[in-house]
Parts: structure tokens; C-alpha cells; sequence
């Protein structure tokens, strides 16, 4: 894996539950987004969908990015923009397992 997806991979999986969590009520397809997570990590999943989904997963979870998402009401906005076209573009990958993934962490918090 290229160093740059290395680094992004590193930083989505260090910063990802703590942004999710922050900002499950702002998304309302959150349980796609936690699949997107895990089809990102997931080693079967192609090198050029895993790059697309860690590229979208890392704007995510920067807390600075073009609109701050710390503002409330619109601080999402850009970061659900992303991650709707990132999961259009890779959602063949998402598997049955990468879901029920998803729902069970979702439960768990």
C-alpha cells in the first residue's frame, strides 16, 4: 500500500468513532457510513475502492476541513457530500457482513 494510504488508513482508524459519534444525529445514513469504515479496512476489498473510502473517511474525520464541524446545523454539510459520493462510487464492495458490522457497533453505542 502506498505510504499515503497508509497514513490515511492510520488516521481513519485512530479518529473515526470518536467523529462518528459526534456526528451520528447530523447524518442520516450513518450505518453506511460505519460499512464504509469497515469495507475501507477491509483487506479484500480493492485497492482502488479502499483508497476512495480512506481518502472520504479521512476529509471526515478532520475536524478542519472546508466547512468547520463546528458549526452547528451546517458543519456536516461538505463532509456528507463526500462520503455520499464515496460510498455511490464503492457501494458494489459493500458487503452483507460489512452491514451487519455496521448495525452492531451502531447498537453497541
Amino acid at each position: 500500500m502506498p505510504r499515503k494510504k497508509a497514513a490515511d488508513e492510520t488516521n481513519v482508524r485512530e479518529n473515526f468513532w470518536r467523529t462518528a459519534k459526534r456526528a451520528a444525529r447530523h447524518i442520516p445514513f450513518m450505518e453506511d457510513v460505519v460499512a464504509a469504515y469497515y469495507v475501507a479496512l477491509d483487506r479484500d476489498t480493492p485497492l482502488r475502492a479502499r483508497g476512495i473510502l480512506l481518502a472520504a473517511l479521512g476529509y471526515f474525520v478532520l475536524p478542519a476541513d472546508t466547512i468547520p464541524d463546528f458549526l452547528i446545523g451546517v458543519g456536516f454539510t461538505d463532509d456528507i457530500a463526500v462520503l455520499t459520493a464515496a460510498i455511490t462510487a464503492v457501494r458494489a464492495h459493500m458487503k452483507p457482513a460489512h452491514k451487519l458490522a455496521a448495525r452492531e457497533a451502531l447498537a453497541r453505542d
